[in-house]
């Protein structure tokens, strides 16, 4: 099938970042970390918007379907989904189950980041996920993450 979460060549992947926009934006600076990171390995990030001050104030201009277009949209031309999964957000846990569910057929990985010293509050299904396209990890700080980035997803 395909080896667990790696990306098998390294190539200029397109990146769907989730983060939490309307929920806890309490590691907002991890995801950001996450996306400059992705950038100096080469990839492209699509919703790198999502990491700005006013997420809101922009995402207000679109309507609620206009929003699941899109993302569903960035969902399904996207190589691999990067999420930063510390705060609470249902839009991060559809978009990680959307991928996986369609992982076998349009294998592509999930990269699913989240703050180990919150592990007692975010979901258990975060660490506990077992499925062959999606690798789990956690990190103590945010310098932890430009090496995790690099073994799991690799440059471009």
């Amino acid at each position: 099938m395909y080896a667990r979460g790696r990306v098998p060549e390294c190539h200029r992947m397109r990146i769907y970042l989730a983060c939490t926009v309307r929920g806890d934006r309490g590691t907002v600076e991890a995801a950001r970390h996450i996306s400059r990171s992705l950038a100096r390995l080469g990839h492209e990030v699509l919703t790198g918007h999502l990491l700005e001050e006013d997420v809101e104030q922009a995402e207000a201009q679109l309507t609620d379907a206009a929003v699941f277009r899109r993302d569903v949209g960035w969902l399904d031309q996207c190589d691999g989904l990067v999420a930063e999964a510390s705060g609470s957000s249902f839009g991060v846990g559809f978009e990680v189950g959307y991928v996986l569910a369609r992982a076998p057929a349009t294998r592509q990985r999930v990269f699913l980041f989240y703050d180990a010293d919150r592990r007692s509050s975010i979901s258990r299904i975060i660490p506990g996920i077992v499925h062959p396209a999606c690798r789990i990890l956690p990190y103590h700080s945010i310098d932890e993450i430009d090496a995790l980035l690099t073994a799991a997803v690799g440059p471009a």
